[in-house]
């Protein structure tokens, strides 16, 4: 196929990232104006989404995954669901197939239980699926590589190895996803290739973070300055933070800057 034969893909892969309470979730809960949500809160995040006004609120599905150092569930969970097929997960445990509150031959809800059933093949391009975060599945990953390892256990070259390959795993399905995602994150500062230090969005390793906006179309960056929100997406916004629109959105130019904008 020519160029000149293409399209734009109307679905977007979106990461946002930025240093805690610079404004994130805010930012990607305000999607509801125009897009549902399916939000798959890894952190405890979504109550700053009580914010948005209530018809708002409606468009947003909330599954909860309580990942801890010993329960690492997301990584299992978010594995599973982005690469399609229908699931079906607990709220108690956030657990796709859950024996304890699922009847596994009926696919119900044993008595009490309540969950959600979903299928992101099937997912329209009126919703926009959201991970909140990608440092928190990157933590659920090592918990999950170093299970039944002491507390003090130190990783091995191949279990920096393997936690590469997981999250690797995800975000492909990420950047090949036929509907609309955007994942949240946290700010780590790298060395890069030229030597000099950049803030990248958090995701595995080191080294890993720093290519890890490969698969997103469009890495917007959060911050706070002069006690008020700004949110950057150019790739020129500035030398040492990791920013980038294939859409050639500039968000840190608008006066009201809004993720929807990205879709314009």
């Amino acid at each position: 196929m020519k160029l000149s034969q293409m399209k734009a893909q109307k679905t977007k892969r979106i990461l946002v990232y930025g240093p805690p309470k610079s404004g994130k979730t805010e930012l990607v809960g305000k999607l509801s104006e125009k897009f549902r949500i399916l939000w798959f809160d890894l952190e405890n995040g979504s109550d700053t989404l009580l914010k948005l006004p209530r018809e708002e609120q409606e468009r947003v599905e909330i599954i909860k995954l309580p990942d801890t150092r010993g329960y690492p569930i997301a990584i299992e969970t978010c594995l599973k669901v982005i690469k399609g097929g229908e699931v079906t997960i607990c709220d108690t445990h956030g657990k796709i197939g859950c024996a304890k509150c699922v009847d596994i031959k009926i696919k119900e809800f044993k008595d009490g239980a309540t969950g959600t059933t979903l299928n992101l093949s099937e997912i329209g391009k009126d919703t926009v699926v959201v991970f909140d975060s990608l440092t928190q599945l990157t933590n659920s990953a090592i918990a999950n590589i170093t299970r039944n390892k002491p507390d003090d256990y130190k990783m091995t070259y191949d279990d920096w190895g393997n936690l590469g390959k997981v999250l690797d795993t995800f975000l492909s399905y990420v950047q090949n996803a036929a509907f609309n995602v955007c994942c949240i994150s946290h700010e780590n500062a790298v060395e890069m290739q030229d030597g000099k230090e950049k803030l990248v969005p958090t995701a595995g390793t080191r080294n890993f973070s720093r290519n890890s906006a490969k698969y997103f179309g469009e890495v917007v960056y959060c911050e706070v300055v002069n006690k008020k929100h700004k949110f950057a997406s150019s790739t020129i916004y500035k030398n040492n933070v990791l920013t980038g629109s294939r859409a050639g959105i500039t968000l840190e130019n608008s006066d009201d800057p809004k993720l929807t904008d990205l879709w314009e």
